[in-house]
């Protein structure tokens, strides 16, 4: 796929024990597009989002406990560490996949070595 690729962010422990479960850096990748942003954690998570689709993208100052991937009722988290978060708001939502089970997605938090690549 062309485009620019954004590195996922991941503590150096965590990047080690997510990478042992295949959803590590070597899995893991946000890909820009001039239509979309593809968004992938191994076997995880899997989403390609139109960039229409897309109302808001802000970097976000918090600390998140859990690391992977996980939420629920359209409100998706992808990372490996609780910084360089970024939200992208998504209206209307689009179809994810998590562990290959397809879900609706509306928000998406995910962790970037350059969170201002894709923060507006």
């Amino acid at each position: 796929m062309d485009g620019i690729r954004l590195d996922i962010r991941y503590d150096p422990w965590c990047g080690w024990l997510l990478g042992l479960l295949g959803t590590g850096r070597r899995f893991s990748r946000v890909i820009m597009c001039d239509d979309t942003i593809s968004v992938q954690m191994g076997w995880a998570f899997r989403a390609e989002i139109p960039r229409v689709n897309i109302t808001s993208s802000t970097a976000v100052d918090r600390r998140v406990w859990g690391w992977g991937a996980h939420g629920w009722n359209g409100r998706w988290l992808v990372n490996g560490s609780s910084k360089g978060l970024v939200t992208l708001e998504i209206d209307p939502s689009v179809r994810a996949r998590v562990c290959g089970v397809p879900v609706r997605l509306r928000q998406l938090t995910v962790s970037l070595v350059d969170p201002q690549l894709l923060a507006s």
